[in-house]
């Protein structure tokens, strides 16, 4: 491998230009005013974690790791997602909080990807998590205030999808004989790659009836009405278990009143395998992925804390992607030209609009006319003229 140039950067990180910048600002901002006013306070964890730790709890597979070493030998990684790290801090620094704890971050998170994928190494998140409870209300919560979010964000439309990992546990269960085999088909389910699955029950010993009642689980997607097909399809107590707890869900979001945007999606299944009951996506226009989330019961567990729990992240790169020009900062931005006699009085007109809340560039006029491309950005110039500075 060669030197890298001056100005290359390593694969899968970018840089931020001022405007993008402002797009990133003003969507956390907005998603943070949401989050507080639903009760949600702020938390801060480390970029670095240790290995042992946080990164072996992290659903992230080990080779998505970013890894290093630090003075003492002792392996560390860069956070590769956020729950974990509040798990982490639920358990320990929090530990004697009572429960429940409504959190909330803005973090970037890192995670090695090979050369061909395209992905970004480096991004960033806006999520919540609501650790303790376990109510459908909620589970049903956290679901809202992602719609809520997405909304305040200016998204249109907003559509997302609702699965259920216990339910579609149950239901393989029911038809297959090997938790392995279940394990295979929710990793195709995962990575989204329905040929595959398609490919391996079609190697599974099992009838033509059969078959098709797997291949049948693509297919089921719908509202409310579609959890009483599956109720009168559900062989095991399990099954029927995560229908009602969906049930329940589905009915407390229609009391929040946002029901309207989602689909329920049984083949749904979340690419972080910590997830053990509702989980989610969340899409703009043309189906871009801005958000995942769902419940995660066994996490804390690792940290000597046992709690339900559920959050979601908020893809806050795509957020930038999806918002367009309506993102960008409503402050009045004024260039104050003036000529060296008049510096004191222009420093002073400066300070006094800055107070009024207004964005003043300054310009010297000795030094010649304001480029072409910083007047486009401008919404007025002002020029200082009268006396010399008193």
């Amino acid at each position: 491998m060669g030197k890298p140039r001056d100005f290359e950067k390593p694969m899968g990180v970018r840089d931020w230009p001022p405007e993008a910048v402002a797009q990133k600002r003003w969507i956390e901002k907005r998603v943070e005013a949401r989050f507080q006013h639903w009760g949600y306070r702020e938390v801060m964890t480390p970029t670095l974690e240790y290995f042992e730790t946080v990164g072996g709890a992290s659903a992230i597979q080990d080779h998505k790791l970013f890894k290093l070493l630090d003075r003492q030998g002792q392996t560390l990684v860069l956070r590769p997602d956020q729950t974990t790290p509040i798990a982490r801090v639920v358990a320990s620094v929090m530990k004697e909080v009572p429960l429940p704890l409504r959190l909330f971050y803005h973090a970037n998170v890192f995670r090695a990807q090979e050369r061909e994928a395209g992905r970004n190494a480096e991004f960033y998140q806006s999520g919540v998590e609501l650790v303790g409870g376990d109510t459908p209300e909620e589970d049903a919560e956290v679901i809202a205030l992602a719609v809520e979010s997405l909304q305040a964000c200016e998204i249109s439309p907003i559509q997302l999808a609702m699965g259920h990992i216990g339910l579609l546990d149950g239901l393989l269960m029911e038809r297959l004989e090997e938790a392995e085999a279940v394990a295979d088909l929710k990793d195709c389910l995962g990575r989204r790659n329905m040929v595959e699955f398609r490919e391996r029950v079609e190697a599974l010993e099992l009838n033509a009836g059969e078959k098709k009642e797997l291949f049948s689980l693509l297919e089921i997607r719908g509202t409310r009405e579609i959890l009483g097909t599956l109720r009168d399809r559900a062989a095991s107590r399990r099954t029927r278990e995560a229908i009602n707890h969906l049930e329940a869900i589905w009915e407390a979001l229609e009391d929040w009143g946002v029901a309207s945007e989602i689909l329920l999606d049984l083949s749904l299944v979340g690419s972080l395998d910590y997830y053990t009951g509702v989980y989610f996506e969340g899409y703009g226009a043309d189906g871009i992925y801005l958000l995942s989330g769902g419940r995660y019961d066994r996490l804390l567990e690792r940290f000597g804390r046992s709690s339900p729990a559920r959050g979601f992240a908020l893809k806050t790169d795509r957020l930038v992607e999806a918002g367009g020009d309506k993102t960008r900062e409503k402050m009045e931005h004024i260039a104050l030209v003036y000529p060296r006699r008049l510096r004191r009085k222009a420093f002073r007109q400066a300070k006094k609009w800055r107070e009024q809340g207004v964005a003043v560039s300054m310009h010297v006029k000795e030094a010649g006319s304001l480029p072409a491309e910083e007047r486009q950005r401008l919404d007025r110039i002002v020029e200082i003229e009268g006396d010399d500075d008193d």
